[in-house]
């Protein structure tokens, strides 16, 4: 709606409706010298033609890049145009959860629609109507874990995105839970023997990432039996959801939930930005899971109809009997997901083939100059490491060519010296990859 200030009338009517006769009463219960006396000195009012102008300004300062190498949890990849087409409808465009999404069958059936997508590719058989990102859906699976099986310890392998691990151990300080890394072996996996050694009784979930922050694939089935031996849960995770297009999914190789990141897919590269949790689960824990979930019936003139099935958020049932604090969704980025994987249908393996393609030549190319070499030897999807004689220089040349550079590794695993994290999605094209290969050996 468009903005409209209340008229001199609309206060008068408000303060005789509550029988007070000066707004100023509102704010009797803050003390005077809380209060400011007059507004701080800011600028003046500006029209709509003014502000749009300076707005433009101020994106004009913007540097988009020619082309970017960079994945570690934010993917460039192709988006058809009926995405955008599809969520820019009136009756779809809302950056928020859609409250009484009863009242519309369209909003309805596109997160069921969504939720039936996630559930296929991820092997599972629920997967709810989405979270604020990859990040806090790990955290809730794994607070979830450590509720159902009343344990305290939460273990995460050191290869999981750096942030996924932050925000996990946010959410694991605030419910006194313990938080246990394993780190990763010479392949760029989870080092299983490590793992085995740590496992205990007092385990609720072990969580792990497929494609992992290396790009190294996880072999997660002989994970899922270790974990199950200790009566504990594996959560498996991903951050470029196109992976599930080519890889076996994680449910079927014994997961107990698979969360992950779905901005690859239909939601563009925007600063960091909205982001899209996906969260999928075993159906035993239906009524566990966090955020709400849509479901299909028939009316009683036996019309096929969908409805809002569950909703264990606090607003809508006690409080103490919420399973998270989770008061939102991300409709309109699940909205995005699911017209680009419904467009997108079995060619999702073809784009994901194409991602594989176009990461190994590249990584062919740059490990043929001299003094390049792999840091790890697993099989990897669309990101891999490299270490170089200097990383620093390497980007510097990249970035002066008008292209975003690799992720420099040192800054999350000190470890690491010297080594990048490059990515090829299928936007990085052959005559690309070779420019870039020239530039970084003018560079060295």
């Amino acid at each position: 709606m468009n903005y409209a200030p209340h008229t001199e009338e609309d206060i008068a009517q408000m303060e005789a409706a509550v029988g007070i006769a000066d707004v100023e009463e509102l704010f009797a219960d803050i003390p005077a010298k809380y209060r400011l006396a007059q507004l701080p000195d800011i600028p003046a009012p500006l029209s709509e033609q003014e502000t749009i102008a300076l707005l433009n300004g101020l994106s004009r300062k913007n540097i988009l890049p020619h082309l970017t190498l960079t994945g570690a949890g934010a993917y460039h990849h192709f988006i058809p145009a009926v995405v955008g087409h599809i969520i820019n409808r009136a009756e779809f465009y809302t950056a928020y959860t859609p409250y009484q999404a009863e009242i519309s069958q369209g909003i309805l059936q596109a997160i069921y629609e969504y939720q039936t997508m996630i559930a296929h590719l991820t092997g599972m058989e629920i997967a709810n109507a989405s979270m604020y990102d990859g990040a806090s859906a790990m955290a809730e699976a794994a607070v979830l874990s450590a509720k159902t099986l009343n344990r305290s310890k939460i273990i995460i392998a050191r290869s999981v995105h750096p942030e996924y691990r932050a925000v996990v151990r946010t959410y694991c300080w605030s419910n006194s839970y313990e938080v246990c890394e394993i780190p990763f072996n010479q392949t760029g996996q989870i080092d299983l023997d490590l793992l085995q050694k740590e496992l205990a009784e007092n385990v609720a979930a072990v969580l792990v990432q497929s494609p992992n922050f290396f790009g190294v694939i996880e072999d997660i089935a002989p994970l899922a039996e270790a974990v199950h031996s200790f009566g504990a849960m594996l959560v498996a995770a991903f951050t470029d959801g196109t992976a599930l297009g080519i890889l076996k999914p994680a449910g079927e190789s014994g997961a107990d939930f698979v969360v992950g990141e779905g901005q690859s897919f239909g939601n563009p590269l925007n600063y960091g930005g909205p982001y899209l949790g996906i969260f999928a689960a075993r159906e035993k824990f239906l009524r566990r899971i966090p955020g709400r979930l849509v479901g299909a019936t028939v009316d009683k003139n036996g019309r096929r109809g969908f409805v809002l099935t569950l909703q264990t958020r606090e607003q809508h049932i006690r409080r103490e009997k919420a399973t998270s604090n989770i008061c939102s969704n991300e409709a309109l980025c699940a909205l995005a997901a699911g017209v680009y994987l419904a467009t997108l249908g079995k060619n999702l393996q073809k784009l994901a083939a194409l991602n594989v393609q176009k990461t190994q030549y590249l990584k062919k190319q740059l490990l043929g100059i001299p003094g390049w070499k792999e840091v790890f030897t697993a099989p990897v999807y669309n990101e891999f490491a490299v270490s170089c004689p200097d990383a620093r220089l390497v980007n510097e040349k990249l970035k002066k060519e008008g292209i975003v550079g690799a992720y420099e590794l040192p800054k999350s695993y000190p470890e690491l010296k010297n080594a990048l994290l490059f990515c090829a999605t299928e936007m990085v094209s052959k005559e690309d990859i070779d420019r870039v290969v020239d530039i970084v050996k003018g560079a060295l």
